[in-house]
């Protein structure tokens, strides 16, 4: 793995720059391509050469290619805002289905030896009944975002089947942690954070009882390390905890550290939002030897502190969670 000459779409970002920070920790070469529409040069790792261009502009990202002569591919780069996908799906395809199928093309022209896809779980199966979810339920994507994860998902599917390119696809649970933007629409918990930090108090979408399976981002980090790893293994994997936990629950943990002082205060439900997910990672387990190692109630508690200092502080802290080992129900 050491000296390995890797790309990384989206790097500036909230995970990306996480993923970045460990393969350089690991001895790999990073670049950069980030049009920093919404991740942040405080994120970057010095070590990493950044590019600040779009995915959709495909003769800049190939002059990228050809300059770095990458031989592995991390893309995280995507319009990640769900309602935006719903308000204008043509946008969101030409970042998410295009702009990957972009890099998917380069990465078959210049012979990448693996290709590391960021894609979804809670956006891609929909509501289940069958939970935590494995990875051969049918996916009925409820958003244009979802459509669009799903799509590229089969992208890499046929370019392995056709090609031979090696590819790892990641589904995601709800991602928190460290870095997280509060000002976007995804990250309930970061946006929870910064207003109670601030003194407000966060507004509930409907009864607050839809279920995620809340990841932290080190361990999502690590997932991505595990695929590098594992450069013959091939296909998706679940990358969740097996735990649903309800809005209502993260309110109150949240609010725990505030000493229980913000009372719940509810709005409108979201129209047409997803009741559940949760993922299983049986799989991955299995066949990376990958599993969750930060509870729900430590990854909290990280966060907090993080946002905390970043506010009396603005300059980034990163919380190594090594240390933190806790007891996660096994997969079903």
């Amino acid at each position: 793995m050491k000296n390995k000459r890797i790309v990384v779409t989206g790097g500036a970002g909230f995970i990306g720059s996480h993923i970045t920070d460990l393969l350089i920790e690991k001895g790999c070469e990073v670049a950069i391509i980030d049009n920093l529409s919404t991740g942040q040069k405080e994120n970057l790792n010095p070590k990493a050469k950044l590019y600040e261009i779009d995915i959709t502009d495909f003769s800049k990202t190939r002059e990228v290619f050809e300059k770095e002569n990458p031989q592995v591919v991390f893309h995280l780069a995507a319009q990640m805002n769900v309602r935006k996908s719903v308000e204008d799906p043509m946008f969101d395809a030409k970042t998410n289905i295009l702009g990957s199928i972009n890099l998917i093309n380069l990465a078959l022209e210049k012979g990448i030896e693996k290709f590391i896809f960021s894609s979804t779980g809670g956006a891609i199966y929909g509501d289940t009944e069958s939970r935590p979810t494995l990875e051969t339920e049918n996916e009925w994507p409820l958003s244009p975002y979802g459509v669009a994860k799903l799509a590229v998902d089969k992208f890499l599917n046929y370019a392995h089947q056709i090609h031979g390119l090696k590819y790892t696809s990641l589904r995601y649970g709800n991602v928190y942690g460290p870095r997280q933007n509060p000002h976007g629409e995804a990250g309930v918990m970061a946006i929870f954070l910064n207003k109670m930090l601030s003194g407000d108090t966060p507004v509930i979408n409907g009864d607050g009882l839809q279920t995620r399976d809340y990841v932290y981002v080190a361990d999502i980090a690590r997932a991505n390390l595990s695929a590098l790893e594992n450069m013959n293994k091939v296909g998706v994997y679940n990358v969740g905890t097996g735990v649903e936990t309800d809005v209502v629950q993260l309110f109150n943990g949240i609010n725990a550290h505030f000493g229980g002082k913000f009372e719940e205060k509810h709005g409108p439900a979201k129209l047409g939002e997803q009741k559940t997910s949760c993922l299983s990672w049986a799989k991955i387990e299995k066949e990376l030897g990958w599993k969750p190692t930060v509870n729900f109630k430590d990854g909290v508690e990280l966060t907090y502190r993080w946002f905390r200092e970043k506010i009396n502080n603005p300059l980034p802290h990163q919380i190594n969670p090594a240390n933190i080992r806790t007891n996660i129900p096994n997969s079903l």
